[in-house]
């Protein structure tokens, strides 16, 4: 008669997983947006972690939660084991020549910069098929499945970011509206449309070109960038340009810029990219043809 003793086992893989970006982003808001579920769901994976571990991994408090001495003991292991299980997954997905090459991408970026780019890159590799995800925060190239990511962010000497163009902003206005503004202050009688990401831009310009802008807070909000430079082109009022995300409705004559003066915002839009060990073959070309001109 054969044996089959009852094995012990381990504690589910979700909550370590959890566990493991909860540590990493000492936030469990932060684990649940990389994991895509909710921070409740999170609290539940470490809670069941603890219980069985018979400990306490992390301190719970009003400002959130912060890593117990056995949690830190931990997460040195934890992570790298979750970097080769990241990395198999990786070399695993990259056997297959046609497989999905995954772009993440701020939603600006997204619907006003890279579709043009992406046409040439999609003529360069018509065997690929390249898939875009709009998100406002850049994902971890580390351990989610994207091949690069584009947004804007201060740049720096690290060898996986490439820097495209400065992010440099300036008012513009739908022509007309300029037109009908002749003979008075523009930033006076026009509206001032704000991208609710971007409430400073306004304050930023006025500060760095002296220019007075009564109430530089006050006018429409939107959402979407893309939806205030559609309702600047339409008229609505005037938009803190940035120059980046607005070379087609420029060169197009759908906006028009309001002063010459332009200013930084100290970021630049960067292409981001894993690892050298963890890129598909095709992703240095692809890096190149998003830094040349469309």
């Amino acid at each position: 008669m054969s044996v089959a003793p009852k094995r012990p086992k381990g504690p589910p893989l979700n909550a370590m997983r959890a566990f493991e970006a909860a540590a990493r982003h000492a936030s469990f808001v932060g684990a649940a947006e990389e994991l895509n579920v909710t921070a409740g769901a999170i609290s539940q994976h470490v809670k069941a972690l603890e219980s069985w571990a018979g400990m306490p991994l992390f301190r719970r408090n009003a400002q959130g939660v912060a890593l117990t001495k056995a949690g830190q003991a931990l997460v040195s292991d934890f992570t790298k084991a979750f970097d080769a299980l990241a990395d198999a997954t990786r070399a695993l997905r990259n056997l297959k020549s046609d497989a999905e090459f995954h772009i993440a991408a701020l939603p600006s970026i997204a619907q006003l910069w890279l579709p043009k780019r992406l046409s040439k890159i999609r003529e360069t590799f018509p065997q690929i098929s390249f898939s875009v995800t709009a998100m406002e925060t850049p994902p971890s190239l580390s351990r989610e499945l994207f091949d690069l990511s584009i947004f804007f962010a201060a740049p720096n000497d690290s060898p996986d970011q490439i820097s495209i163009c400065p992010d440099e902003i300036i008012p513009v206005c739908a022509p007309s509206l300029l037109d009908r503004s002749q003979g008075d202050d523009p930033f006076e009688v026009m509206s001032l449309l704000h991208d609710q990401t971007w409430m400073q831009d306004w304050s930023m310009w006025a500060e760095n070109s002296g220019i007075q802008i009564r109430d530089a807070q006050n006018g429409p909000q939107f959402s979407l960038y893309s939806l205030a430079v559609e309702e600047a082109k339409a008229g609505a009022g005037a938009l803190m340009g940035h120059l980046c995300l607005i070379e087609d409705a420029l060169s197009d004559g759908d906006l028009r810029a309001m002063h010459s003066f332009s200013c930084s915002t100290g970021k630049s839009l960067i292409v981001h990219v894993p690892q050298n060990t963890r890129r598909r073959p095709e992703t240095d070309e692809v890096v190149q043809l998003l830094s040349k001109a469309p």
